[in-house]
């Protein structure tokens, strides 16, 4: 995967990863994994070409491959939370996803969100708030609402 991040550059793959807004779980197809190499792709809104810099800037130095190990070791990272399977979280939290994160599209995520069983495992669930329009980078996209929400739900304590 380095090798076709390398062939792409850092800035088209970091833009890519940043704007992906296709409902359901990421994926790389073994072909074009992150579209056409010379397709333009704008910033969203909420991103300046001077954070862009920044990020780009830190991949530059380190590479992808630290990153990447986190997704390649997740069946050893389930393997070593085996002991934790099944336990309740019993601290009250609010949970706010944005309604186009390819995580919460994910088949299924929607469904065990609302449907309960979310609930179920976090019993003292407070809230659970779907942002309209939002992905995955809540608190750079929409960094006030973030904050309100936060704030708001901090004053309950």
């Amino acid at each position: 995967m380095e090798a076709e991040i390398e062939s792409y550059g850092t800035e088209h793959v970091l833009k890519r990863i940043l704007t992906e807004s296709r409902p359901g779980p990421l994926r790389f197809p073994k072909s074009e994994p992150f579209g056409p190499k010379n397709s333009h792709c704008p910033l969203p809104q909420w991103l300046t070409q001077e954070d862009l810099n920044y990020n780009l800037q830190k991949f530059q130095q380190k590479g992808f491959t630290g990153p990447l190990n986190y997704y390649r070791a997740l069946d050893l990272n389930w393997e070593l939370t085996a002991p934790w399977t099944g336990v309740k979280i019993r601290v009250p939290v609010i949970f706010v996803v944005g309604d186009k994160d390819p995580l919460y599209t994910t088949p299924g995520t929607k469904t065990y969100v609302q449907g309960g069983g979310f609930k179920n495992d976090v019993p003292l669930l407070q809230q659970i708030v779907v942002l309209e329009g939002a992905g995955h980078f809540l608190s750079q996209e929409n960094p006030q609402k973030i904050n309100d929400i936060v704030l708001d739900f901090i004053k309950n304590f």
